[in-house]
């Protein structure tokens, strides 16, 4: 017969703990995609736009292309690698040309819009808009801020 000091009763308790282990795990891939989506979310260049009376544009399931004409006449892309960094004119046809044939390519219709700088020369975004034409676009917009005050 074995020992009685040697025999310990085994009792099961339950453990009343929680494992954070697969929250903490959560939590770093959530803060990683935070991580890199942020820079992406503030796309575009600033530039301060004519403010005009207008009617708001209808939302859509495709962003628009935006060309951004800023007071230099550098030329922006909103929907390429690098919206911050100044294409030419020749690089800014090619990339809207591709983008209008894909959209129909998928019997969609892609809405253009210039966004010009206030201070810009008139000349750069009339230029702006011949590449626009070059490139096959039949409609282009052009971009307004509402005035601040909404008196008539």
């Amino acid at each position: 017969m074995p020992n009685r000091l040697t025999l310990k009763k085994r009792t099961n308790r339950l453990v009343a703990e929680i494992n954070v282990v697969p929250y903490i795990d959560v939590m770093l891939v959530l803060l990683v995609i935070f991580m890199i989506t942020a820079p992406l979310l503030t796309q575009g260049v600033n530039v301060n736009m004519a403010t005009a009376k207008a009617k708001v544009l209808d939302n859509q399931d495709q962003v628009p292309l935006i060309i951004t004409v800023d007071k230099q006449g550098s030329l922006y892309l909103n929907d390429s690698a690098t919206p911050t960094i100044p294409m030419s004119a020749q690089q800014l046809a090619v990339r809207v040309a591709a983008e209008l044939q894909l959209a129909e390519q998928q019997g969609k219709q892609r809405q253009v819009l210039v966004k010009g700088d206030k201070d810009a020369n008139y000349g750069n975004v009339v230029s702006a808009m011949a590449i626009l034409q070059q490139a096959g676009v039949s409609n282009i917009g052009l971009m307004t801020q509402q005035p601040d005050n909404t008196v008539s």
